[in-house]
């Protein structure tokens, strides 16, 4: 990969499909030969030009804007070029093969080709060279993907304040602070005749604790934000005909999937997300589960214990209409038995006992439940709010006011290592016998971690990895 990075690329940067306006891009070290190529005149850097687009013979491809972005001040730090046409795809295709087609063409002047190297982009090429020509931090360059993926409001608005900054200057305030403490920790280990008590004089215990807490407040926020981006995983799961698919669509709030008294009517999984609060829930109806007799539901069945052992959480349903029924009982007895024991010890299983609408309350009440079951009716609506609350609380979210960012998991993951490494620095600094060079190692491990998020400290293949995800064009 490293020996294409300086190659100019193209791509379509609008989505595919038709639309009113649609943009093809190219940056590259020195796009002015394409340019003069395209339009034979050089463009006024950053003012849209209206022209023609044309064919090698002069034949009109399309009229739009031409607006050219010359190095360092473009969204990849290169020039950058962008063409801004109809939103056929056709036309679109059109100006990137004239595009090649000009940069192979012979310059009147040196004979040379117009563009060495020119290349169809790859997905998140552009945003990689931004990050890489120090345009963007890695975390603002993952937030662009996120704010294009973003499926709540409260996402894209967090993306928004990462990609502005918002989290990137949080991990870097606590790197500076790092620095600092490990300056001092690292001048007493090569100084070690002046025989200074570092650790009291400098202050160290009570900084290392301050920065040990504004990383927990850190990670705290960052899980909330890999939230938001990406949700949890609820699956519906019970026997047929206990208002899975009913609870479905009351979740929606649609017709989703299809209501019939007849068991088996759900074959295969349906999925819906929806929100709450922001936080996106991925919903699975799942078939019902029971020995089926017929081919194509027992397959259902099989896909249904499948979504079930990969499901952040687990709501089992039960009906409330046939409590006490022997036959029924001793089915879901044996559903639970086959719950995987990691949803009970996470406490990720819910038991819903539905359809609360057609049983008098003094029936419901005898019938035996867990104390955080959850009663409702997905016909009338009653507890679907409660259902609701319950789930966020499953997720982990807590109300967050104006200011969250948008986190990966990539991103918690080195936020606790640098917390765990923290700790260490402190049970060191804490002892009587304290080993500088133990302490200046652990903050120096902490100090990396918090390095990855922002790229300072990220190896190649991370990064093929992250930009791979994105869309091409971007």
């Amino acid at each position: 990969m490293q020996a294409h990075r300086s190659d100019p690329i193209l791509a379509v940067a609008t989505a595919s499909g038709r639309g009113a306006v649609g943009i093809v891009r190219a940056s590259g070290p020195d796009l002015a030969a394409l340019i003069s190529g395209l339009f034979a005149r050089a463009l006024v850097p950053r003012q849209a030009t209206y022209l023609p687009f044309t064919d090698a013979a002069g034949a009109p491809i399309d009229s739009g804007l031409a607006i050219y972005f010359p190095a360092p001040h473009s969204y990849t730090g290169e020039d950058v070029l962008e063409l801004q046409a109809h939103g056929g795809s056709v036309v679109l295709q059109l100006l990137v093969a004239r595009c090649i087609e000009v940069a192979s063409d012979a310059d009147p002047v040196t004979g040379q080709r117009r563009l060495t190297g020119l290349r169809l982009a790859r997905p998140g090429e552009f945003t990689e060279r931004a990050f890489l020509n120090d345009k963007l931090d890695l975390a603002q360059a993952e937030a662009v993907s996120d704010l294009i993926d973003a499926s709540t409001e409260a996402a894209a608005r967090s993306a928004g304040r990462s990609l502005s900054g918002a989290f990137s200057n949080e991990i870097n305030a606590l790197r500076d602070a790092l620095v600092t403490l490990r300056m001092l920790v690292e001048a007493t280990l090569d100084f070690p005749e002046e025989e200074i008590d570092f650790l009291e004089k400098a202050g160290a215990r009570g900084r290392l604790e301050a920065i040990a807490l504004q990383v927990d407040r850190v990670l705290g926020r960052a899980r909330q934000g890999a939230l938001l981006r990406e949700g949890i995983s609820v699956v519906l799961a019970g026997q047929p005909n206990v208002g899975k698919s009913s609870l479905l669509n009351a979740l929606a709030g649609a017709e989703l999937a299809i209501v019939t008294p007849i068991p088996g009517t759900t074959r295969d999984k349906v999925t819906q997300t929806i929100q709450i609060d922001g936080v996106p829930v991925h919903v699975i109806d799942t078939a019902g589960l029971r020995d089926a007799q017929d081919e194509v539901e027992r397959i259902g069945v099989a896909r249904s214990w499948a979504e079930i052992d990969q499901a952040d959480a687990v709501l089992f349903l039960h009906d409330l209409t046939r409590a006490g029924e022997p036959a029924y009982e001793a089915e879901d007895a044996r559903i639970d038995g086959r719950l995987p024991a990691a949803l009970r010890r996470g406490a990720r299983l819910v038991h819903v006992f539905n359809k609360a609408d057609a049983v008098p309350p003094v029936v419901r009440a005898a019938v035996p439940r867990p104390n955080d079951a959850v009663e409702l009716s997905a016909l009338t609506g009653a507890g679907i709010d409660t259902l609701r609350r319950k789930l966020l609380e499953l997720a982990g979210w807590h109300a967050q006011p104006e200011g969250l960012f948008i986190a990966r998991t990539r991103h918690v993951d080195a936020l606790r290592r640098s917390r765990d490494h923290l700790l260490q620095a402190q049970a060191q600094a804490a002892r009587a016998d304290a080993a500088l060079d133990l302490l200046a190692e652990e903050l120096r491990l902490a100090h990396d971690a918090l390095g990855e998020i922002t790229g300072v400290f990220t190896p190649d293949d991370l990064l093929g990895e992250i930009f791979s995800r994105f869309c091409i064009g971007k």
